[in-house]
């Protein structure tokens, strides 16, 4: 990991310790940066960690919490990633959802977490890159079965892409989601039917459109390098601050 990864964590401890007035802990704010880097990155449980650090696995995931809810507070809203990508000089904006896999839960909420695309249970997250692969903002946590057009429609993302001037580059997915059809800001490919095969200029439109949302693509992945993401085992109403703190990790961990 980076050392400014590692100093963000840092920050968080040694912050709330000094919010709190603590004049004594167990472990300095350097070795627990090293217990919450090991459960991020590396996916190792509190309950493997814990021992050997001669601390309990409540302690470990208390401080897990306490961090990842500071570092999830500096996670900007949609309207500031889109004012900023106006000032910076932005045109395009990249649109993709993505599915962290979680373990399979029982009862009434074992279906609405199963996605038939991926034939897994997850939790869905909308996402909006720039045109260098930068991760720029994180939606909330919707259910596996959630589609990615009803995430962006319920993020009234058109809407607001449209207000601030700038367009936004999607997957076939997202076909349906410009509300204007006479002033449209969300670009898609082309869709083939099985009577209606593409034209060349549609196919080669196509391949336009997978060039610009290639950088997307390569935002996710570097996200997808905290392994705790690999699946998800905590309570899924965390997942949307555990996202959003590692989209702040991920900009000091992997700069563009």
């Amino acid at each position: 990991m980076s050392s400014a990864t590692l100093e963000a964590i840092r920050g968080e401890v040694a912050g709330y310790r000094r919010q709190v007035k603590s004049r004594w802990g167990k472990k300095t704010a350097g070795q627990l940066t090293d217990l919450i880097a090991a459960v991020l990155f590396h996916d190792q449980r509190p309950a493997d960690v814990a021992p050997p650090a001669g601390i309990s696995e409540a302690t470990v995931r208390r401080w897990l919490h306490r961090v990842i809810t500071g570092l999830a507070g500096r996670a900007p809203r949609l309207d500031r990633v889109l004012r900023r990508a106006v000032r910076d000089g932005l045109e395009v904006l990249l649109l993709d959802c993505t599915l962290i896999r979680t373990i399979r839960r029982g009862g009434p909420a074992n279906r609405p977490n199963f996605n038939g695309k991926h034939r897994c249970h997850g939790l869905l997250f909308l996402a909006v890159t720039d045109t260098r692969g930068n991760l720029l903002w994180i939606g909330h946590a919707r259910l596996g079965k959630t589609s990615d057009l009803t995430c962006a429609r319920q993020a009234h993302l058109a809407a607001k892409l449209r207000r601030h001037g700038l367009a936004g580059v999607g997957d076939l997915a997202f076909t349906a989601l410009d509300d204007d059809p006479g002033d449209p800001v969300i670009i898609t490919g082309y869709k083939a039917s099985r009577w209606r095969p593409l034209s060349p200029g549609q196919k080669q439109a196509n391949q336009i459109v997978a060039a610009l949302r290639a950088p997307g693509e390569h935002g996710f992945a570097s996200l997808k390098h905290w392994r705790i993401l690999h699946k998800l085992r905590l309570n899924p109403k965390h997942a949307t601050v555990l996202l959003r703190a590692l989209l702040v990790l991920t900009a000091l961990q992997y700069p563009r």
